[in-house]
């Protein structure tokens, strides 16, 4: 069994930076693919970005290409999500998971997810 806990949201103003973090417990954390999903009210869960097991490979949605960054820390079990140049429509609950898949972004591909963390970037 695996459990993800993200922790790192809040409020910040436009413009402004915050950095995710999601621990995952259980064993083989540099197994999976790793994945950075958020949902907004009233809108479906989407894909933010992806890293492969070894954290050399990224994909990113084009909404937050060049403002985020993924990565990982295998020894720490720890992935990271980096966001530069917060927009007020960033805002969401954000949540990581994790896919036995190869850099899946379909939501339904990912097999546990954390509890979410809420980021709210005001104008």
């Amino acid at each position: 069994q695996v459990q993800l806990v993200e922790s790192g949201g809040g409020l910040v103003q436009a413009g402004g930076s915050l950095r995710l973090s999601c621990v995952a417990s259980g064993r083989n954390f540099s197994r999976y693919t790793m994945g950075w999903f958020r949902q907004a009210p009233g809108k479906e869960r989407e894909v933010v970005a992806v890293i492969n097991r070894g954290g050399s490979y990224t994909v990113f949605a084009d909404s937050v290409k060049g403002r985020f960054t993924i990565s990982r820390d295998n020894a720490k079990s720890t992935v990271y999500l980096q966001m530069n140049s917060l927009k007020p429509e960033d805002t969401a609950v954000y949540y990581c998971a994790h896919s036995s898949r190869y850099m899946e972004v379909a939501a339904y591909q990912y097999e546990y997810w954390g509890q979410g963390t809420q980021v709210t970037v005001s104008s």
